[in-house]
């Protein structure tokens, strides 16, 4: 099996292996998203488990313990993540991954985009088996901010009194959306942004065409913009993009009507960056996410007053966090493109 981590992680890799003999009952990566946290959690965790480990702590990939892990069947493995993720990576098939190393069947109703309480009481029974050849258990669980508050109360009890040898690694991309509590029981594991020029060359070496340009749309996150250049979204983008080079009231009550299937936490995403950009022009003459909008963005500087910015980039952030669970996907689109249209207007 070949070393499944991103070529900035090298420099993390090697911090990890110095907790080797002292490993925390648990770790918490956090850092940006898109950046590679729940591979380099996971791959943690196999080469934890893995007797033959290599002399750079790399699980060897072709022992027992490696073959059960790539298939999802360590007996002292288990990974707790929504389950909407699951369906993403086409394991519905067979069901999804309900924390307790079981697979649930098929059903009807959405897959949940929260990682719910019955997922940690789930653990119960795993914990308190003993582990196979004596060995440590490893529990993986990103991203951590999708934990309910239920789910995260639950958690807490166990990070308060772990059972010995268990290791929790979980992953966030936003430790204040994180209970205080869990934070403050957990070793937290910064893991940065990669640099620009790490970002491109990895991009390229993917075969993405502009990279620079969406590493730049992305703010940086490498698998976010390969995500990004492989998505079929990336026509419904550029038109939201368009539609914020123009401001009108007629345009956003069109748009909120074509551009309500798009999922509202990226439109949010999309206008907070846009409309940083605009902020970052007018303040200081710099572009960091729309250097192709530079024409349109300098216009929409030259007309915005900086106390509308201000408050434009507040309610962008309030929108942000009620955008999982929108009342009406079109009137939020409105409401938000309207917003933002007053910001323009004389």
């Amino acid at each position: 099996m070949e070393n499944p981590l991103y070529p900035w992680q090298a420099a993390a890799w090697g911090r990890l292996q110095r907790l080797h003999g002292r490993m925390p009952h648990a770790i918490l990566f956090h850092g940006p998203e898109g950046i590679g946290k729940s591979t380099l959690a996971e791959w943690l965790a196999q080469s934890l488990l893995c007797p033959n480990r290599t002399p750079e702590g790399h699980a060897c990939g072709q022992c027992e313990s490696c073959g059960w892990f790539a298939q999802y069947s360590h007996p002292d493995y288990r990974r707790v993540r929504p389950e909407i993720m699951d369906e993403a990576q086409g394991q519905d098939d067979e069901g999804s991954d309900s924390g307790d190393g079981k697979k649930t069947s098929k059903s009807s109703k959405a897959p949940s985009k929260e990682i719910k309480i019955d997922q940690i009481r789930a653990l119960a029974d795993f914990m308190n088996v003993s582990t196979h050849r004596q060995g440590m258990r490893i529990i993986v669980l990103y991203p951590a901010e999708a934990l309910n508050t239920a789910a995260a109360n639950a958690l807490l009890k166990v990070l308060e009194e772990p059972p010995p040898g268990t290791v929790f690694l979980l992953a966030s991309n936003s430790l204040d959306r994180l209970l205080p509590t869990i934070v403050s029981r957990c070793r937290k594991f910064a893991l940065s942004m990669p640099s620009a020029e790490e970002g491109v060359a990895w991009l390229k070496a993917q075969e993405v065409a502009n990279a620079e340009a969406l590493l730049a749309e992305q703010g940086g996150a490498p698998l976010a913009a390969l995500t990004a250049a492989q998505g079929e979204g990336r026509t419904v983008m550029e038109e939201f993009l368009r539609q914020l080079a123009r401001p009108s009231v007629d345009g956003a009550l069109k748009a909120g009507e074509q551009l309500q299937k798009i999922p509202a936490t990226e439109a949010v995403a999309w206008l907070q960056r846009w409309l940083y950009d605009v902020f970052s022009l007018k303040l200081s003459g710099r572009i960091r996410y729309y250097p192709r909008y530079q024409k349109e963005l300098a216009a929409l500087a030259a007309r915005a007053e900086m106390d509308k910015l201000l408050d434009g980039l507040k309610a962008a952030g309030e929108r942000r966090a009620i955008a999982e669970h929108p009342l009406s996907a079109r009137l939020f689109m409105e409401d938000m493109l309207l917003d933002y249209s007053k910001i323009f207007s004389a």
